[in-house]
Order: structure tokens, then C-alpha cells, then sequence
């Protein structure tokens, strides 16, 4: 900024400016501030400290390297709740919501036992929690770091005496010792995108967990797993649900059909690409 008088009004331009975003300028310096956006448009004429005015240059110099303003701010909002995020898991992305919405509307036993595969930051099962206070939840991920994060957001939401049980481990081995174990319903949005993928060198990938976005040279590896060894995990009439990528819904779903699943169909998303694959087990 030049030398004027660093006002709301007057950062929001500078700043906009550099990132050719208004909308990010907005975002940055109701982070610093810890306000909202309202109040920005409503004192504009508001002086930034110097302390304040130090913060956001630096979150301004590191979004112009690509750094996720979901990182910068350390939240994002999922299905109207706000998720504490870090690099150590995915940001919550609007299509993951629509796995949510396709659970909460499964005809499952009104105490069911749900289990997250690879929760991060515990985006679904905790607003699957916050929806359906009676069911009862497990979420496991590999990475302690992300369970450590998805156990500051229950926190962070104050959810009361949910039943949710956090498990360290990949895939369903983290109950390799309790095979009669079964859920009504298990959700994942496991790795998807294949190892060399050009997109994760573009945009927030870039600064996300690999071991979250990847699973090997298909991108299907982990899903080819979780649906084949899903049997084994659910009860009769429970229900599988996946995200997947927005071309591999015809994979996955005859991969659930060939395993024996019933009412398999794969939803799309606000995009319009077929996004979530679904089938229940009837066996």
C-alpha cells in the first residue's frame, strides 16, 4: 500500500487489487479483523493496527502463491457449519455435501451405526452427527494428524454426547481385530484422483495432503477396496456410499454391482457430473 491512512475502504482496494479478487480481499481481512463481511461494508472507514495491517500483507503474499484461502483462514464452511482446516486434511469442498444429503435420506433404522472411512476433517460424519443426534458414528483415517483435527471440530461444535468413536487406520483395517463389527451405513470420500493426474499440479491441490487425493495409477484403487470388502462390515440392507470422481462413476458403480450390491446409482452434483455412488447390501 502507498502512504494513506490504511482504512478498511482502503486495504480492500489495494489488496483486491493484487489478488484480482475483491471477493478474497473480503475474506483475508475479516479473517484478520475476526469479523464478518457485513461488518467491512459497514465501517469502511474503519483503521487498520499495524500488527493487522502486517498480518494481512503476509496472508496476502502467500495466497499469491496459491496458498488455499481455506488454509490462510484455518476454516471453511461445510452444509452451514465451519470446519477447522489444515494441511493435514482436505478443504470441504460443496460436492462432498451431497454425499451427505443422500445418507440423510437412506431409509436406515433410526439408531443406526454409521463408520466414515478416511474422515479428515470430519466434515461428514460430524454434520451426519449434527443431523441425526441418535445414530451412532465411528470415523477412522490413516493420518493421526487428521483425527486430531476432525476431534478439535467436534469439539468445536459442541455436539454433545454424540456417539462417535475415532479409529486410526486404513480402509476397514482399523478393525481387523473386531470382524463382527457391521455398520447400517459407511460413507467415504476416499483418494480418487490417479498419480499422475495433471490437476494436482494446478490450484489448492497443490497444497493438499497427497495421501488424501491419491491411491494409485487409476485413482480407483481405494474405492475398488472399500466396495469389495464392504460386505463384510454391513449389515443386511445397509448402505455403501462413495465420492468419486466426476468420469469414474461408470467404473464404480459396476464394481458395486459386480460384487452383488442392489440399488446401485451414482448422483450428480450441482456441476451436473455424476459424483456420489450408492448401493445397498441386502445379503
Amino acid at each position: 500500500m502507498n502512504n494513506a491512512e490504511p482504512t478498511v475502504a482502503a486495504v480492500l482496494r489495494s489488496i483486491g487489487q493484487q489478488l484480482s479478487s475483491r471477493f478474497e480481499a473480503e475474506l483475508l481481512l475479516a479473517g484478520v479483523l475476526k469479523c464478518d463481511r457485513a461488518r467491512l461494508f459497514a465501517h469502511p472507514e474503519t483503521v487498520l493496527s499495524k500488527s493487522q495491517l502486517k498480518q494481512l500483507n503476509e496472508l496476502t503474499a502467500q495466497r499469491i502463491d496459491g496458498v488455499p484461502i481455506a488454509y490462510l483462514l484455518g476454516v471453511r464452511e461445510f452444509y452451514g457449519r465451519e470446519f477447522i482446516v489444515n494441511p493435514s486434511v482436505l478443504i470441504p469442498r460443496p460436492e462432498t455435501e451431497l454425499l451427505v444429503e443422500q445418507a440423510l435420506k437412506l431409509p436406515v433404522t433410526a439408531q443406526a451405526h454409521v463408520l466414515d472411512i478416511g474422515t479428515g476433517s470430519g466434515c461428514i460424519i460430524l454434520t451426519l452427527a449434527a443431523e441425526r443426534p441418535d445414530w451412532h458414528f465411528t470415523a477412522t483415517d490413516i493420518s493421526a494428524q487428521a483425527l486430531a483435527t476432525a476431534q478439535r471440530n467436534q469439539r468445536r461444535l459442541d455436539l454433545g454426547d454424540r456417539s462417535i468413536t475415532w479409529r486410526k487406520g486404513s480402509g476397514y483395517k482399523a478393525f481387523a481385530a473386531q470382524t463382527n463389527h457391521r455398520f447400517d451405513l459407511i460413507v467415504s470420500n476416499p483418494p480418487y484422483v490417479a498419480e499422475q493426474d495433471p490437476h494436482l499440479t494446478q490450484g489448492d491441490l497443490r497444497f493438499e495432503p497427497d495421501i488424501a487425493l491419491t491411491a494409485g495409477p487409476s485413482g480407483l484403487e481405494l474405492i475398488d477396496e472399500l466396495i469389495d470388502q464392504a460386505p463384510a462390515h454391513l449389515n443386511p440392507g445397509g448402505w455403501l456410499l462413495l465420492e468419486h470422481g466426476y468420469d469414474q462413476s461408470e467404473q464404480v458403480c459396476e464394481q458395486m454391482q459386480q460384487i452383488g450390491f442392489d440399488a446401485v446409482q451414482s448422483r450428480q452434483d450441482l456441476a451436473g457430473h455424476y459424483r456420489v455412488a450408492m448401493g445397498s447390501w441386502q445379503r
